[in-house]
């Protein structure tokens, strides 16, 4: 069994570029892989690896300039989730594209898992998916509203275009670990919203503390590793992924005759063009090598935070 540990911190890093190499060092050291992001705005990403190397790697995090106070999110896999172990340096540790945002100057108001519930039922209360619109396709709470971006980038010109909709009405927001809220409560803050929340810790914080007989959250959490998807007490979920456009699929979508394991599924077969699907297929080709040879093929997609 494999720990994952899910974590994200807003701190100042005066130089990201020479925190990365000691990070890779000691998570390279510990057996633990997934992807770590490092910006001047703080430290994003999932991990996972022994006990022991999760622990390790969380230590050497926290002693990061500014990062003694990280929260993190955990959770357990049956087998290794990551192909190998990544740190990325980026302009931002989730993208938003919207310079005046910083969650370090105030966000809205975090709401506990155990609170989340009679928040969202009330009437005066909008629910807003910050999510993407792959993952908002296998799960969300009850009666959100979905933007269906393809992108985190798009959430302000969606709201721009929206807005009109939410006149005195609370808004409360959610995300899969609480990162995209971090943000997307203070832009809205800086748009003259009066009351905005945000579900603390996020979906994943809910579905591991929220009963399943209580909770208003409707099918699965689309998660960033090869899980692919997780339910209520984070059990692992059905859902697959399509090497071609990361999009989340059921074992049942692998009968559609659009289905080609690592080159197409029902959702993105007209999306790419024949020469995109030779490319694919050679790289499929050098999957079922290596794996016949007992080893992981490395050139493979694998999942970002």
């Amino acid at each position: 069994m494999y720990t994952v540990a899910a974590l994200y911190h807003f701190t100042r890093f005066d130089d990201p570029a020479g925190l990365k190499p000691p990070l890779a060092k000691v998570c390279c050291r510990e057996g633990v892989t997934g992807t770590l992001l490092l910006a001047p705005e703080g430290i994003n990403g999932t991990i996972a690896g022994p006990r022991d190397g999760i622990d390790r790697v969380l230590a050497h995090v926290r002693a990061l300039p500014g990062c003694d106070g990280l929260i993190w999110k955990e959770s357990a896999a049956s087998t290794q989730p990551f192909g190998r172990m990544k740190v990325r340096l980026k302009r931002e540790i989730v993208t938003m594209g919207q310079p005046q945002v910083d969650p370090r100057a105030g966000t809205g108001h975090y709401v506990e898992p155990g609170d989340w519930n009679a928040l969202i039922s009330a009437p005066d209360v909008a629910v807003i998916d910050t999510r993407n619109a792959y993952e908002t396709a296998i799960g969300t709470f009850r009666g959100a509203v979905d933007p269906a971006t393809e992108s985190f980038r798009d959430f302000p010109a969606w709201w721009e275009a929206n807005r009109h909709r939410f006149h005195n009405k609370r808004i409360a927001m959610f995300c899969t670990g609480g990162i995209r809220c971090e943000k997307s409560t203070n832009f809205l803050i800086g748009q003259g919203v009066a009351e905005v929340y945000h579900l603390k810790g996020g979906i994943l914080k809910y579905l591991e503390g929220v009963p399943e007989s209580e909770s208003l959250w409707q099918g699965e959490c689309f998660v960033f590793d090869g899980r692919v998807s997780v339910g209520h007490g984070l059990r692992e979920g059905p859902h697959l992924l399509c090497h071609a456009c990361r999009r989340p699929i059921l074992p049942e979508d692998r009968e559609h005759p659009e289905f080609e394991q690592g080159v197409a599924c029902h959702h993105c077969t007209s999306e790419t063009t024949d020469a995109d699907k030779a490319r694919f297929r050679e790289r499929q080709k050098q999957i079922n090598l290596a794996r016949a040879r007992g080893r992981r093929h490395l050139g493979r997609l694998d999942s970002t935070v």
